[in-house]
C-alpha cells in the first residue's frame, strides 16, 4: 500500500480543513514546495495535491504553488481541485502532473471522465467524496443522492487509474478512517482504491491495509501534527 502525503493548497498556503469546511482551515506552512521536498526526501513515492480554492471556483487557482512543487520534486504527483474539462487535464499533464483527479465532473459529466481516461491512459483518477455515504461535489459544498458504490459501479469500465475515497466527516478530524466503508468500496470494484480522511496513526493505516485490497492511503494532518511518523510508516508499509 502506498502512502500519499497530502498537500492541500488554500491561498498559496499548506492547510488542512476540518470536515471540508473552508472556514476551519489550519495553516501548516507558507512554502508548499519546501513541504513537498521534505516529503520526497523522506522517501515518499507519491504526493497528493489538492487545489482547495480551485475545487470551489471550478478552475485552477493555486497554479503557482502547484508549479513550484512540480519544479521542486521528481516524485510523481496527483492533483485534484478545479479540474473539470479536457483542456485543464491536458494543461496539468503537460506541466508534469502524473495523475489528475476528477471529482465534481465525475457526477455531472461522466462521459468526460471516460473521454479523459481514453485520451490519457493511466493518468486519470476519480475522487469520490462522501458525507453519510452520499457523494458530495463542488468542494464538498453540495450533496447528491448518489451513493459511493453506485458511482463506482458507473465507472467500473471507464478505464480510470484509481478511486480516491474520502469520508468527509472524518477528514481532518483525527478520529480514525472509515475502515468499513473503504473496505466495502474496495471489495465492490476492480478499480484500485486509495483511502483518505481521518488517518491519525500508524495503527489506522495498518487497519486499512489489512481490511481489504486497498491500494493506497492519504494522510495530511497526522503527518503535520506529528501523530504519524513518516519514516516509521514508510518502513512499515515496505515490510
Amino acid at each position: 500500500m502506498i502512502l500519499y502525503p497530502a498537500i492541500d493548497l488554500k491561498d498559496g498556503h499548506c492547510v488542512r480543513l476540518l470536515k471540508g469546511d473552508m472556514e476551519k482551515a489550519t495553516i501548516f506552512g507558507d512554502d508548499p514546495a519546501a513541504q513537498a521536498r521534505q516529503f520526497a526526501e523522506a522517501g515518499c513515492k507519491w504526493l497528493h495535491l489538492v487545489d482547495l480554492n480551485g475545487a470551489f471556483a471550478g478552475r485552477p487557482v493555486n497554479a503557482e504553488a502547484v508549479e513550484a512543487i512540480l519544479r521542486a520534486v521528481k516524485v510523481p504527483v496527483q492533483l485534484g481541485g478545479g479540474i473539470r474539462d479536457i483542456a485543464t487535464i491536458e494543461m496539468w499533464l503537460a506541466k508534469g502532473v502524473s495523475r489528475v483527479i476528477l471529482g465534481t465532473v465525475a457526477v455531472e459529466n461522466p462521459e468526460l471522465v471516460r473521454e479523459a481516461a481514453s485520451l490519457f491512459p493511466g493518468k486519470v483518477a476519480v475522487g469520490l467524496d462522501a458525507r453519510g455515504g452520499k457523494v458530495a461535489t463542488r468542494g464538498w459544498a453540495e450533496e447528491t443522492n448518489m451513493t459511493v458504490t453506485a458511482l463506482a459501479d458507473r465507472l467500473e469500465d471507464a478505464g480510470i487509474a484509481a478511486i480516491i475515497y474520502t469520508d468527509i466527516d472524518r477528514d481532518g478530524a483525527m478520529q480514525g478512517p472509515n475502515v468499513a466503508a473503504t473496505a466495502k468500496l474496495a471489495r465492490s470494484t476492480t478499480i484500485p482504491v486509495i483511502a483518505s480522511g481521518g488517518v491519525s496513526s500508524l495503527k489506522d493505516i495498518i487497519a486499512l491495509r489489512d481490511a481489504a485490497e486497498i491500494a493506497g492511503v492519504i494522510s495530511g494532518r497526522a503527518l503535520y501534527d506529528g501523530a504519524l511518523d513518516l519514516g516509521e510508516t514508510l518502513s512499515a508499509l515496505a515490510a
